[in-house]
């Protein structure tokens, strides 16, 4: 279904980038893995793409937070595999704490990462999207950009400023034939979530459990191949949002 098409995926040497470069790999695509410190691990993720799908994998080592890091890595994709046709923003951190508490340094990070890294990524992406009058953006966004939670007031608002910049983007692009879409994940069993085993929250999920990293990997699969969907959020959260 995407054979030919070369993917992008921010944050992708574990937990749910991996798992979004393994179903874009097994699907057809050609793979770019970016990681903000493990490269070997990314290279490993790289080399499981190759032998598994026959595909192309390569790792690269970027900040998305830093803008002109992240042109130089869009321009390297480039050169090595020609061009970009479908770009994951999965890369992000967390530094929770309550808001009285919070210090400036952890507010300004986890949106420096989440959403300014987004933005970067599309901003060095969309001239190769608009020359190759396609393109696809999947911005791996958070129920709590869409309900809050309590001690990450700094992650929730860079998640829904994610959707926020998800919509205005499939706006600005359609035009261009450029589709922007977003995955809203709940609690899925990843590093980043640790374990959740007495978290209360657990007892709101309709469907009684965590989520699983192909679970969210499946949605990107859907919005890279839906030609008529464009700025749509869509949840992958067991119900807890609904």
């Amino acid at each position: 279904m995407l054979k030919g098409k070369t993917a992008v995926v921010t944050g992708g040497s574990r937990g749910l980038g991996e798992a979004i470069a393994y179903k874009l790999a097994s699907m057809g695509a050609n793979i770019a893995v970016i990681c903000a410190g493990n490269l070997a691990r990314a290279e490993a993720v790289c080399e499981t793409i190759r032998a598994q799908h026959g595909v192309e994998a390569a790792a690269y080592l970027c900040d998305v937070s830093d803008f002109n890091a992240v042109k130089e890595t869009v321009s390297a994709v480039k050169d090595a595999f020609g061009t970009v046709h479908i770009l994951v923003n999965n890369a992000g951190v967390t530094r929770d704490g309550l808001v009285a508490m919070m210090k400036e340094e952890d507010f300004d990070r986890v949106l420096s990462v989440n959403l300014k890294g987004a933005f970067n990524m599309i901003r060095h992406c969309t001239g190769l999207f608009i020359r190759n009058r396609e393109g696809c953006i999947i911005n791996i966004t958070s129920v709590a950009g869409l309900m809050g939670n309590a001690g990450q007031s700094n992650y929730a608002a860079s998640k829904a400023g994610l959707i926020g910049l998800t919509k205005s983007v499939a706006k600005e692009l359609a035009p261009k034939g450029v589709r922007c879409n977003a995955v809203a994940p709940g609690f899925i069993a990843t590093d980043m979530t640790g374990d959740q085993t007495d978290n209360p929250l657990l007892k709101m999920i309709p469907l009684g459990s965590m989520g699983q990293p192909e679970d969210v990997a499946e949605a990107v699969g859907y919005l890279a191949t839906a030609k008529y969907v464009t700025g749509e959020v869509l949840r992958v959260d067991g119900g807890i949002a609904m």
